[in-house]
């Protein structure tokens, strides 16, 4: 017999005496005594999923994200940011160096103690929104708390484009020497955005004053709220 069969001829005893591919991995595993890890289910947030529609009146709908840069000294700090979505006003804009999901429920607090409670909140699945403190604040206040779906930022769309003005305008063209002269700078840009600045989807009047139309008559300049829905 040549070398050649005598090789063949050994292979096919050993693959016929030996299993092969997994059921081999799996022997030897329960040989040693191993197992195989199982990896665990990622928490999903209790929470709407379903479209939303909201009526035309100030705190009917807020957004919060976070919006990241970083100082002179490259260290870096992120601003929570809470949009009315019906107003388009910024509700809140607080940078830091660290917020957790206990301050955000700090500050959703205290926003509620000085404007009134919102009928419902939209946000991503960032740990801070989805932490155990922020579940439990959004039940003991009976906030009815919408998440978006898992890479659709664009559900979240109010807050994504006011964002993004906020990057284009504030934090692309500044440099920030610190955590207080960050506060200082977008505190007065946010004021400018809310008092002054004409907003298109709004008839071209400043957040600030449309808000106080919808205040003052319930049915004045309804159209924008046709276009909220859509966060599902």
């Amino acid at each position: 017999m040549s070398a050649g069969a005598s090789a063949i001829g050994g292979c096919s005893s050993f693959c016929a005496a030996e299993p092969s591919g997994i059921n081999r991995i799996y022997r030897l595993y329960r040989e040693e005594g191993l197992m195989v890890r199982k990896r665990r289910a990622r928490r999903r947030a209790v929470g709407t999923r379903a479209p939303i529609l909201v009526e035309a009146k100030p705190n009917a709908r807020w957004s919060l994200d976070f919006v990241h840069d970083q100082f002179a000294c490259g260290r870096r700090f992120r601003i929570l940011n809470i949009v009315d979505d019906v107003t388009r006003e910024c509700l809140a804009a607080i940078p830091d160096t660290s917020i957790s999901g206990r301050r955000v429920a700090r500050e959703l607090t205290a926003l509620i103690e000085r404007r009134g409670k919102p009928g419902m909140i939209v946000s991503d699945h960032g740990t801070e929104f989805t932490s155990n403190a922020m579940l439990a604040w959004a039940h003991d206040h009976h906030i009815t708390w919408h998440f978006i779906a898992p890479g659709k930022p664009m559900q979240n769309g109010f807050c994504e484009s006011f964002n993004g003005r906020m990057r284009d305008e504030l934090l692309n063209e500044s440099l920030f020497f610190g955590l207080d002269y960050a506060r200082t700078k977008i505190a007065a840009w946010v004021d400018d955005y809310n008092l002054r600045r004409p907003h298109s989807a709004l008839g071209y009047i400043p957040p600030a004053a449309y808000a106080a139309s919808l205040s003052t008559n319930a049915q004045s300049r309804a159209k924008p709220a046709e276009a909220l829905i859509a966060t599902g």
